[in-house]
């Protein structure tokens, strides 16, 4: 299946784009999705350790399954004070 992730704040300039679309077997999880994300785009490998993935607005959790139609949202670090 394809799925199209959104992109925040440094990693979006990084590739120059809100979102991108990553193909994934159909039983996929957020841990492979992610695999995916730094195989197909591997300048994005030094976020990898802290960047976040949210599933339909959620927080997920590395070992959910991914469904078609889901929003998925990668979500760097932020910091702020």
């Amino acid at each position: 299946m394809k799925i199209e992730v959104k992109l925040f704040a440094a990693m979006r300039e990084q590739l120059d784009a809100d979102q991108v679309v990553v193909s994934i077997p159909d039983t996929a999880t957020v841990a492979d999705l992610s695999a995916a994300l730094i195989q197909q785009y591997p300048s994005l490998a030094a976020w990898q350790p802290s960047f976040r993935t949210a599933v339909n607005q959620e927080f997920a959790h590395p070992d959910n399954q991914l469904r078609p139609n889901d929003e998925v949202a990668i979500i760097p670090p932020v910091s702020g004070g």
